[in-house]
């Protein structure tokens, strides 16, 4: 049936959206229902489930628990089709604002753009029609001011008396260059030790290989024992119902080792190291390493050593070169060795 509009034109009532499925019972439903139908790499589900995971709780208009608070946190139940509430996109700016104050921008890009890909692939199925996130704007991404560690702190490192999860953890990080999520999502099938090297699902479900020493090659052995199968780190508990299938391992029932509790105990573990003249009383006030600072270093080191701009591509798995010069700022070890090797009474001695 037709009506006039306020200039006495025709006007269509709007169409009611068929859903192309059944409607899922919960948020909860739908996110999975995404992950597994959408086409989402197996590599990339985990992280995909972890954003939406937050947004689940400022979606029901709730702030999103962090830190200590977040783990064992139980997310709210409510239907999805609840995102089409006309009062929550204001309520949802605020809570989103308040997070992006709390967090990195990065990370807070990373979480607007994935749940913005699953509230528009929940439209195209009907089960929703708006979607609450149209006026949040990404946060600008400050610049990269990440800096190698020294040659004397990678060292340092090594030297801490941590569990062999964190020793294999960190080397691996370090011999390989490789990203932190990329090696934490790792199943045991996944190793080649005889090759050194792993196969990772890269963004887009591209196969990518990542390669590995000898310091590497010993510690894996000893992690992963008689496992043929599963995860490659895991935590020290038994995994809790609802995990999903390929986060647990078939042997063991313990769950994968998330990105943010690994993220915890390397910077818990290195606030001395990072803090050198601190004491450790003050352990509690002092900011450690982030991982990233391994993959940075190991680059960096590399081209400090001299590797081709194509093989710092290849370990990189970068796809432009531009995308390297984070790497090409010489550490303090290089700069000291580059003006010792300068200094003119150095050269008569010689």
């Amino acid at each position: 049936m037709t009506e006039l509009g306020s200039r006495g034109a025709l006007r269509l009532p709007r169409a009611r959206v068929v859903p192309l499925s059944a409607l899922p019972s919960s948020y909860t439903a739908a996110v999975e229902r995404y992950l597994t139908s959408a086409g989402i790499a197996k590599s990339s589900a985990r992280i995909y489930r972890i954003s939406l995971t937050t947004w689940g709780w400022m979606l029901a208009g709730e702030p999103a628990p962090t830190g200590p608070a977040r783990r064992g946190a139980k997310p709210p139940v409510f239907p999805v089709a609840a995102i089409d509430d006309p009062a929550l996109p204001e309520v949802l700016a605020e809570l989103a604002a308040a997070r992006a104050d709390a967090m990195d921008a990065d990370t807070v890009n990373r979480e607007l753009s994935i749940a913005r890909k699953a509230i528009g692939w929940w439209q195209r199925q009907g089960w929703i029609e708006g979607d609450p996130t149209i006026g949040i704007e990404r946060r600008p991404a400050p610049p990269d001011r990440t800096k190698a560690l020294a040659e004397n702190q990678i060292a340092a490192l090594w030297r801490l008396d941590v569990g062999l999860r964190e020793k294999t953890q960190w080397k691996i990080l370090y011999e390989s260059a490789a990203r932190a999520d990329e090696v934490l999502c790792l199943n045991v099938e996944d190793l080649y030790p005889q090759d050194k090297r792993g196969r990772i699902t890269a963004k887009g479900g591209a196969t990518e290989w990542i390669h590995w020493q000898s310091g590497t090659a010993q510690l894996l052995p000893r992690l992963i024992s008689r496992r043929t199968r599963g995860p490659l780190f895991l935590t020290d508990r038994k995994a809790p119902a609802g995990t999903p299938t390929l986060d647990v391992c078939p042997e063991t029932g313990r769950a994968r080792l998330s990105y943010r509790r690994a993220e915890e105990i390397f910077e818990e573990n290195t606030r001395l190291l990072a803090n050198p003249l601190a004491s450790p009383e003050d352990i509690k006030d002092l900011d450690g390493w982030t991982l990233h600072r391994l993959r940075h270093s190991a680059l960096t080191h590399d081209a400090e050593d001299g590797t081709s701009t194509p093989m710092l591509l290849a370990r990189s798995r970068h796809a432009s070169v531009r995308s390297l010069e984070r790497y090409a700022r010489p550490g303090v070890d290089s700069v000291a060795r580059h003006v010792a090797e300068r200094d003119p009474a150095a050269r008569r001695r010689t």
